[in-house]
């Protein structure tokens, strides 16, 4: 409750999946309190006095409910997926005029999954080929994933800095779609089947040789300890954070 030294935290996509989840996962916890947990057709007002608010929605709808909350003062913690760069660079446009508003825009709350991302970027500049599998649930309306993306950006990044090319491919002929998408030259391959959660493997290639790096989550329940690690320390990251590694530190 307000006064109460806790967190006050608002959770928008408080009826979806995973903001059902988040709000149990701030009710349990002794740092935070629910003080706000809103759905489609809510007033974004009722987010106006909370601490933080963490996002669990659409691409059709978060900007606008981030616009609202930084005019407000109020930090952001995202785990809604769809995040390009026109859309972070809205977000710095808002936060100059903000500048004591923070925003995390993780694409993964799992820590393993963090930990993944982290060692495919350090493996990256030693293989000459590196692919991307990532396989979710039927109903993720969004491919590839925000954290398959956010991976290969980062073995794109790795693998230009250490001046390594472009992984070696002879197709010619191929049907559409059958090589994935390509993001920053790293071919990304996403399934969809009934039964998964959020799975995903980086598979990198030399000569004689292949690395599997794998991540697994079985249940949503995964994700909670790291969104509450960002709800904890959101106002200790000054700006907008992409990714939750910086919390780990």
């Amino acid at each position: 409750m307000a006064g109460s030294g806790l967190i006050q935290v608002g959770v928008v996509g408080a009826r979806g999946r995973m903001g059902r989840q988040v709000v149990q996962t701030i009710e349990d916890s002794s740092t935070c309190d629910v003080l706000a947990a809103i759905d489609q057709g809510d007033d974004l007002n009722l987010l106006n006095q909370c601490d933080v608010i963490v996002d669990f929605t659409t691409p059709e709808v978060v900007m606008a409910t981030l616009e609202h909350c930084i005019k407000q003062g109020v930090h952001c913690v995202v785990g809604t997926t769809g995040f390009d760069d026109a859309r972070l660079d809205q977000l710095r446009t808002w936060l100059t005029a903000a500048p004591d508003v923070n925003v995390l825009v993780a694409p993964n709350f799992g820590i393993g999954a963090v930990l993944m991302m982290q060692f495919a970027q350090l493996a990256a500049p030693y293989f000459e080929s590196v692919e991307i599998i990532e396989l979710h649930h039927p109903d993720k309306i969004d491919a590839p994933s925000g954290t398959a993306r956010r991976t290969a950006e980062l073995i794109a990044q790795a693998r230009l800095e250490r001046g390594v090319g472009a992984s070696p491919d002879a197709t010619t002929q191929e049907i559409a779609g059958a090589r994935g998408a390509s993001v920053g030259d790293v071919r990304v391959h996403s399934v969809r089947v009934r039964g998964l959660v959020a799975h995903q493997e980086v598979i990198f290639g030399g000569l004689g040789e292949t690395l599997t790096i794998r991540h697994d989550s079985m249940d949503r329940s995964s994700f909670m300890p790291g969104v509450l690690l960002a709800v904890e320390n959101i106002a200790a990251h000054r700006g907008l954070t992409v990714g939750l590694d910086s919390f780990l530190n």
